[in-house]
């Protein structure tokens, strides 16, 4: 049975199964996109476990939103979320479903298509970082910069146009990309910003499936774009991508979440687990107030009594 089982939320020991280490190295073949929720299931189970699922996710929300609240009060740290994926992996269904019981104040979601003109005329973190979360918030990237180690790696021909200082997109290259993330994702830790990274597995079959689902739903016509189809030609070269993505970006302090996305419902369970999680680790209560301040809150609290 998913979620080992238990009422309560993930344990650390499961959402760790989910992590990859510093050092570690991925094939993602080895990674399951469906985690134990295959179709051989009998459908009375699926649906225990999916209700299982739905009240974890709700009391995820719960915590959340008291861990957003304790961000905001403390005022010490902020939260960025990395979401990556091939299309139709779920990304902006699970932003929604997961994030919805935030304050909206407080959380920034960004997304990021192709690079504008003035966008190219900078570094690649430049439209990224306009967009970090400021001491107390939480940001979420609907992709990120991470896509110059991805679609550009896959199609390096993207790459000749943008008048960069190199000429030859070799080993050295993707190295040097692999070695500025880190730091940067580093400068952002030392500075106070927690990054957690998820990456949707979603298998071929799934995304075929998705694909065709929108062809066969007018409301859904807009998401279609010829290109999506054209990219499944390209599956093997982007799973290689990814892996590599995978194993050199994956640090101890900006860790990589590899989640099985065949099924959304598991998807945003486990991402709204590790976040709750994370979140509630960071402040235990809200900050103090000093004996004159709150000598001057009684003052104002009779005050107002006696008015």
């Amino acid at each position: 049975m998913i979620f080992n089982g238990e009422n309560s939320v993930l344990a650390e020991e499961l959402i760790a199964k989910f992590r990859i280490d510093e050092g570690q190295k991925v094939k993602l073949r080895d990674y399951d996109t469906g985690w134990k929720v295959s179709d051989e299931i009998a459908y009375f189970q699926k649906e225990e476990v999916k209700n299982k699922a739905k009240d974890i996710l709700e009391k995820n929300r719960e915590d959340l939103a008291r861990g957003q609240s304790l961000l905001w009060a403390n005022n010490t740290y902020s939260l960025l979320v990395i979401i990556q994926g091939m299309d139709t992996a779920g990304k902006d269904s699970l932003i929604k479903h997961v994030m919805s019981g935030v304050n909206p104040q407080g959380c920034r979601v960004s997304s990021f298509d192709v690079p504008s003109k003035e966008e190219l005329d900078h570094d690649y973190f430049w439209r990224c970082n306009l967009k970090l979360p400021k001491r107390g918030e939480i940001g979420i990237f609907n992709r990120s910069y991470y896509e110059e180690v991805l679609i550009t790696k896959v199609h390096p021909e993207i790459l000749e146009g943008r008048h960069l200082p190199q000429k030859e997109f070799h080993d050295e290259f993707w190295k040097m990309r692999y070695e500025d993330i880190n730091s940067y994702e580093r400068h952002l830790s030392n500075s106070g910003t927690v990054v957690l990274k998820f990456f949707l597995h979603i298998s071929k079959e799934k995304q075929k499936e998705r694909l065709l689902a929108r062809f066969e739903n007018e409301s859904k016509y807009w998401k279609i774009s010829p290109s999506d189809i054209a990219e499944r030609k390209f599956w093997d070269n982007y799973i290689r991508a990814y892996e590599d993505m995978l194993n050199n970006t994956s640090t101890k302090s900006a860790p990589w979440y590899i989640i099985p996305a065949d099924y959304k419902w598991v998807a945003r369970t486990i991402v709204s687990d590790i976040i709750a999680s994370k979140l509630i680790s960071l402040h235990d209560s809200y900050p103090a107030v000093s004996e004159e301040t709150l000598e001057k809150i009684k003052k104002a609290a009779d005050m107002l009594k006696n008015e």
